[in-house]
């Protein structure tokens, strides 16, 4: 219902009150709000999923809209950005390991000075010559971790493989027979194996002049004994290395039986590899050779688990001359 000022007749204004329909107002009302909706939900698009990343960012204000475990029980706290540790620095670079003067003359006690740095310094320089083409000095190097350290088994095998490695590759250190050390091997057993040791133990002698790679002059001798009674087919021999004279020092004497000349050889290099271990370890301050495996060649102990340092040092002991007895 509305109402009307009304004047006239110069009578006070009156109101008069102007009834609208019902259905009328309804369609006032339905056509105000559906004009309200339309005019503010016409560019709204109702059909679209919303977006990845429309999802992501209500999920944003949803979760900061509720309360945090750490935080006040607000409604409008915001999550806590995630912090990433940072990253740890780089290590700083390893220093490279001095290599000495380059230019100095090689002698067979190089690098004997950093043998109390341990075999891991000493491995680290011999794999630094051989990085730098310096495979004499490398060789020098890793033969210095098998006679002057005490290497664990890791090192040693290392050291191990590449003395094999790199000895064939490299000239002998002495090629001049005047320079070798003189020193003699002995030999004796009875008449009847006498004749045949000769050449075997010549055979040896020049074997181990390789395996000193040079450093040693080695004279064969064989002293013939009487004819042993030991066992029917086995013949002692009792062998030995001293200087190049009777008054040289000499090594202790050790002894094997041979039924078969077909082992005589190997049972002399193995013989000798222990007589020279032996030695070593009772009168000198070099880390003595491990002993011999099961199966392993002699040969290749000798010439590879014996450095050329020892094996100079083993000469020029037995070329000392003998202390006169009291």
């Amino acid at each position: 219902m509305f109402c009307f000022p009304l004047s006239g007749g110069g009578t006070p204004l009156q109101l008069a009150a102007v009834r609208v329909p019902i259905p009328v107002v309804i369609l006032l009302v339905l056509a105000v709000t559906g004009g309200i909706w339309w005019g503010n939900t016409r560019k709204m698009d109702f059909m679209t999923p919303p977006t990845a990343a429309a999802l992501e960012e209500l999920q944003v204000r949803v979760e900061s809209s509720l309360p945090q475990a750490d935080q006040p029980a607000d409604a409008i706290s915001v999550p806590l950005a995630v912090v990433e540790p940072a990253p740890e620095p780089p290590p700083p670079p390893v220093p490279e390991i001095e290599l000495g003067d380059l230019s100095s003359p090689l002698a067979l006690r190089n690098y004997a000075d950093r043998a109390p740095r341990g075999a891991a310094h000493l491995i680290e320089l011999a794999a630094a010559f051989e990085k730098k083409g310096e495979f004499q000095r490398a060789l020098l190097s890793w033969e210095r971790v098998l006679d002057l350290t005490k290497a664990d088994a890791p090192q040693a095998e290392t050291a191990l493989a590449a003395i094999t490695r790199l000895r064939p590759t490299l000239p002998d250190w002495n090629a001049s027979p005047e320079a070798a050390i003189s020193i003699t091997l002995h030999a004796g057993t009875g008449k009847k194996l006498a004749k045949s040791l000769i050449p075997i133990l010549e055979g040896v002698a020049r074997d181990l002049e390789r395996a000193s790679s040079g450093v040693l002059k080695i004279k064969a001798t064989v002293t013939a004994g009487k004819t042993s009674k030991v066992g029917k087919g086995a013949v002692p021999v009792a062998m030995w290395l001293a200087g190049p004279d009777k008054k040289s020092i000499s090594t202790e004497v050790m002894s094997f039986t041979v039924e078969s000349p077909d082992t005589l050889r190997q049972e002399i290099l193995k013989t000798v590899f222990q007589l020279i271990r032996s030695q070593l370890g009772r009168a000198t301050t070099y880390t003595p050779p491990a002993n011999l495996a099961a199966g392993e060649d002699p040969l290749a102990a000798l010439s590879f688990r014996i450095t050329r340092l020892c094996w100079s040092e083993f000469g020029t002991a037995l070329n000392a001359p003998a202390k006169k007895s009291p």
